[in-house]
């Protein structure tokens, strides 16, 4: 038993001793015909690195040729097999602007598309690949959209657009996070500003509820931290906003919680009115009492008034 193991073990070490030279041999040939049929020999037997070392030999000799249709194919999936999905994604494209016409050009736009699909990373990360990725896959549909392929490439696309939703769910849920800090104000104008845009660019997300539950406390508590000039515009806000989650979501688990700031919005909206029509008036005497004391001066004397300004904080 132990004499056959060891038969084995040296037979496999002489096989690979003797393939390692031979692809030795080859890369130091310069007969183009035995690189070109090596190349492919190694590519049809799975062998994609030999199968690339090779096609860098070969391909530039053979530019132009009618065997360099088939070399570049199989160079740029040599690529994707070993799984350089970028640079397949960049030899699959070259193919077909250089051989547009052939039979293999519908799958060389494919697999462009697909190499940049597998190469986009999750949602956590840039989505600038996720893109490109798309726009790969919506060009292809729009050339060939009778190809076999057509469903695989759509399915390809709903996949990244859930990965683009939910990168912009984590980034609404990342400035909410954010207002719980020591400045949250202009947090809170970013959160507004991008749960109503997530409800724009996503109208069927499975988030939205959720998002526009945010929008009535983050825009409840936006205006009772504001400014007395902009506190009535923003406590308005905040009540439409109630009123809108209450029309869309009549049976939502957050209908309570968006009652609470309903009822808290109109009392402080009536407090507000009140200590703004108090204020007015209280302006209007103190004007009052200033143009008075010009008119009853003496001639010459200047009178010195307090100037008004309205209450910024």
């Amino acid at each position: 038993m132990k004499k056959s193991l060891l038969y084995i073990f040296t037979l496999s070490l002489i096989l690979s001793i003797s393939a390692c030279g031979k692809f030795y041999k080859l890369e130091k040939s310069t007969n183009w015909e035995e690189l070109y049929d090596a190349a492919n020999s190694y590519y049809e037997k799975g062998e994609y690195n030999k199968a690339i070392i090779l096609y860098d030999r070969v391909l530039p000799v053979i530019r132009g040729s009618e065997r360099a249709e088939l070399a570049d194919f199989n160079y740029a999936y040599s690529h994707f097999r070993t799984k350089r999905y970028i640079e397949a994604a960049g030899y699959f494209n070259t193919f077909y602007q250089t051989y547009n016409r052939s039979p293999m050009a519908e799958e060389a736009m494919f697999m462009n598309a697909y190499s940049l699909y597998l190469d986009a990373p999750d949602f956590n990360l840039d989505q600038k690949s996720s893109r490109d990725a798309v726009n790969a896959i919506q060009i292809f549909i729009n050339k060939f959209p009778e190809s076999d392929s057509y469903e695989r490439a759509m399915g390809m696309i709903d996949d990244l657009q859930r990965r683009f939703e939910e990168k912009a769910y984590q980034e609404s849920m990342m400035y909410h996070r954010l207002t719980e800090g020591l400045f949250p104000g202009e947090f809170y104008k970013a959160c507004i500003i991008n749960f109503q845009n997530f409800a724009k660019n996503y109208p069927d997300s499975k988030h939205n509820e959720e998002l526009s539950f945010r929008l009535v406390e983050v825009a409840y508590n936006y205006a009772e931290r504001s400014v007395f000039d902009k506190k009535e515009d923003r406590l308005k806000d905040s009540a439409r906003f109630a009123e809108q989650f209450k029309r869309k979501y009549p049976q939502s688990k957050y209908l309570g919680q968006v009652e609470t700031y309903a009822i808290k919005t109109t009392k402080e909206y009536d407090n507000f009115i009140v200590m703004k029509k108090d204020y007015e008036e209280r302006l209007a005497k103190l004007k009052a009492e200033q143009d008075a004391n010009k008119a009853i001066s003496p001639e010459g004397e200047e009178v010195r008034t307090i100037p008004i300004t309205e209450n910024n904080n």
